[in-house]
């Protein structure tokens, strides 16, 4: 029998993953998405133990996500640390296995409330880097650890660390390695060449938002830029910013699908709830937070998708 931790390769998920490696330290640590939860649970035998961080359900997959879960905890143990909402109608517990989600709270906050019995002091400085990736840095959990260090340091080591993981990619083994040496309690700080990516890679986003100003469209209340190589969170940010607009899209060209990030202003939109509502109809499936999510929808209907997103927001805005 094995143990398995499978999360997101974001800061939050990369610091999730780690808290839960620590409190389980023989456990294989396996980085996948949304999409590809299904597909990568197969790996786990049903005598295993599999814990899941960070991973938010997709609409399109979720009835055979939830039969795999229940294979799993049938024979084994199955844990779910998750902030993302939940598909609609769907409720923690209808959900099999040992079911941690919270709305408003990181994925490392989770995790960490979870096992902190089994994790040390300087681990804890990890549930704060991931709150701090994900802006979920303010819940009471989170400000009450941040007490017993220098936030000033804090902040320096989320920093390293956040700008370093998009120049990383897809190097799992590299990522595998941070996640162990956070799980030992080790700060990003004190590695070289995360420091070096981190540096490498602000002065990459410097050129970056210029040329996003010149790559940038707009078409209503979204603005969006397509296949430029920055990480998709940040370039939809900027493409916003830039814009002026309400919503941000940063997409990227996969064959016949554009995979996107999406970032809305503050109380304007549930870009969560109206993607999920949206990207069905089109063939497609997203959804997240209510202001940073995620879709992917087949590359002729990428225009519809800002149509939709554009009557959606007039008749939020007709209803204030």
């Amino acid at each position: 029998m094995s143990t398995w931790i499978f999360t997101h390769g974001d800061g939050d998920g990369v610091c999730a993953g780690a808290l839960a490696l620590a409190a389980n330290p023989d456990a294989n640590v396996f980085f996948t998405h949304p999409y590809g939860l299904l597909e990568d649970l197969q790996q786990a035998e049903e005598e295993d133990t599999v814990i899941i961080c960070d991973i938010a359900l997709s609409q399109l997959h979720l009835k055979n996500i939830i039969e795999r879960f229940s294979e799993l905890e049938q024979k084994g143990s199955l844990y779910y640390f998750d902030h993302h909402p939940l598909p609609s109608g769907l409720r923690p517990r209808d959900l099999p296995g040992i079911i941690k989600h919270k709305i408003g709270s990181s994925a490392s906050e989770i995790v960490y409330t979870f096992f902190k019995d089994k994790i040390g002091v300087l681990q804890s400085r990890v549930a704060i880097y991931g709150a701090i990736s994900d802006y979920m840095d303010n819940t009471r959990t989170i400000q009450n650890l941040l007490e017993m260090w220098d936030k000033r340091a804090i902040y320096l080591d989320t920093g390293i660390l956040v700008q370093s993981l998009p120049l990383i990619k897809r190097e799992y083994d590299l990522k595998r390695s941070i996640v162990r040496e956070l799980a030992v309690g080790k700060p990003p700080s004190l590695n070289s060449k995360l420091v070096d990516l981190a540096v490498e890679q602000s002065k990459r986003e410097e050129e970056a938002i210029k040329e996003i100003k010149e790559k940038v469209k707009i078409e209503g209340e979204v603005a969006y830029v397509l296949d430029y190589p920055f990480p998709l969170g940040k370039t939809a940010i900027y493409a916003r910013a830039i814009g002026g607009v309400h919503v941000g899209i940063a997409g990227e060209t996969r064959k016949n699908v554009i995979d996107m990030s999406l970032r809305a202003s503050g109380g304007v939109i549930d870009l969560n709830k109206v993607l999920r509502e949206i990207t069905p109809r089109l063939g497609g499936s997203g959804g997240g937070h209510p202001q940073a999510a995620g879709a992917r929808v087949p590359k002729d209907k990428f225009h519809l998708l800002i149509s939709e997103l554009n009557k959606a927001l007039r008749v939020l805005q007709l209803r204030n």
